[in-house]
């Protein structure tokens, strides 16, 4: 009996022990870039120091993570607990009460660390609902070396139309050198946010204080004129398939003159373990041409949480630690200070940093210009997006027109008619003017 009521007690108590010990998975959607596959590497550290949470990881090209994650969260599929959104994403959903609102951050997290403007693209009405990874704007990468032999010097801020100038001079087909790369691939984060800013620096908006598209206006015009005549005589082969993640291999690669994206690129192409070119690279802002205003875009990769989650304590956790400042020292130490995820935190741009990162500067200006605020010009919030909920359909709507007409399915002329009646239809469809 006293052997029997032994063997009792220790069952209970394997009863009561187990659950406690078991880990939580999180399933962690995320993008397909550098930075987040870094992120993937390291987490080895977080389990480690979190052996009761484990980490399932799902890496998708951008434009599938943004469908997947649509989908998931419109219908609370309950697929994931930790979700790679973007500024757009974090207002629209957190207005739905689709995601769990970041409350009661530690007082070590230092919130008041981060930029404000990314603080604020990620909030509705004050209430953060992502927290930023990185945070970039869109800048210009060049040649240093193509640039000196062939006697040419890049302005600090320079124009499209000089741009246009420098990619024709530095075109070598026969070398397969390409002057000028440019995203081509169709969708509202890809193509279409090259696209809006530069037709943003000819002057043009998505849509006018009334909610009319303005595709039919002459900055569009100009706009959508120069980006295909440009594509087509300097750009590279395929380039309606080019994305973020082509160009940049081009860039690395040696076939690129002129790069014109995303800032957080300034770690990659001065990364000798993925680039050719770490020594011959200049960096300055992103183009303007009529204007400056809204030529450089704003953007943040963050982490967010579903509602749905059944998991959210834990997520949390992961969640604050993959963006926390410590996060950013740990990248530092194991990969160098230079890879530190750039955009997001005051303390990020050290003294050590700057002197790193040749990129630093022009990225750090760019963000603090970037105003993606609603103006007189425009009703809406975004520079290189819109932010309302159709803008997800209209904006890859759009984007496959564009890149019709790059590839000569269609003119431009019959591009910019098409935008303009897919959009028209869209939004009248959607019932605005609200």
């Amino acid at each position: 009996m006293r052997t029997s009521a032994h063997a009792l007690i220790a069952t209970c108590c394997l009863a009561l022990v187990g659950p406690a010990m078991a880990a939580d998975t999180l399933t962690i959607a995320t993008v397909n870039n550098s930075d987040m596959i870094r992120m993937q590497r390291l987490s080895k550290t977080f389990e480690e120091q979190h052996p009761d949470i484990k980490l399932n990881w799902v890496v998708l090209e951008e434009n599938v993570l943004r469908q997947r994650l649509t989908t998931d969260i419109a219908t609370q599929g309950g697929q994931f607990d930790v979700l790679t959104i973007g500024m757009y994403e974090a207002s629209l959903w957190g207005a739905k009460n689709w995601l769990a609102p970041m409350k009661d951050l530690p007082a070590d997290y230092k919130l008041d660390d981060v930029f404000p403007s990314v603080r604020e693209g990620l909030s509705v009405n004050g209430q953060l609902y992502a927290l930023p990874f990185y945070a970039e704007s869109s800048i210009t990468y060049y040649r240093t070396d193509l640039f000196k032999a062939a006697g040419l010097t890049m302005p600090e801020k320079p124009t499209w139309d000089q741009i246009s100038e420098f990619a024709s001079k530095l075109t070598d087909k026969s070398k397969d050198q390409y002057g000028l790369c440019l995203r081509g691939k169709p969708g509202w984060g890809e193509n279409i946010a090259l696209i809006t800013t530069l037709a943003n620096g000819y002057g043009g908006t998505w849509f006018n204080a009334q909610w009319a598209p303005q595709f039919n206006t002459p900055a569009w015009k100009d706009a959508l004129n120069f980006y295909v005549t440009n594509m087509k005589q300097s750009g590279p082969p395929g380039a309606s398939s080019n994305g973020f993640n082509e160009n940049l291999a081009l860039f690395n690669s040696g076939k690129c003159a002129i790069w014109v994206d995303a800032s957080v690129a300034g770690s990659f192409v001065t990364d000798k373990a993925q680039s050719k070119v770490t020594d011959s690279v200049g960096f300055t802002f992103a183009p303007h041409q009529r204007t400056e205003k809204g030529t450089s875009w704003l953007y943040s990769w963050a982490l967010a949480i579903p509602a749905s989650s059944k998991k959210q304590e834990a997520a949390k956790t992961f969640a604050m630690w993959a963006t926390s400042a410590d996060y950013a020292k740990l990248v530092a130490d194991k990969d160098g200070i230079a890879n530190v995820p750039p955009g997001t935190r005051a303390s990020t741009y050290s003294d050590a940093y700057m002197k790193a990162a040749p990129f630093a500067k022009v990225t750090l200006e760019s963000l603090k210009m970037a105003d993606p605020a609603a103006s007189a010009d425009k009703p809406y919030v975004g520079i290189q997006l819109v932010t309302i909920p159709e803008f997800q359909a209209t904006g890859t709507a759009v984007g496959k027109i564009f890149s019709g007409a790059l590839t000569g399915q269609t003119t431009v002329d019959q591009a910019l008619a098409a935008a303009q009646a897919s959009t028209e239809r869209d939004m009248k469809r959607a019932g605005y003017p609200k």
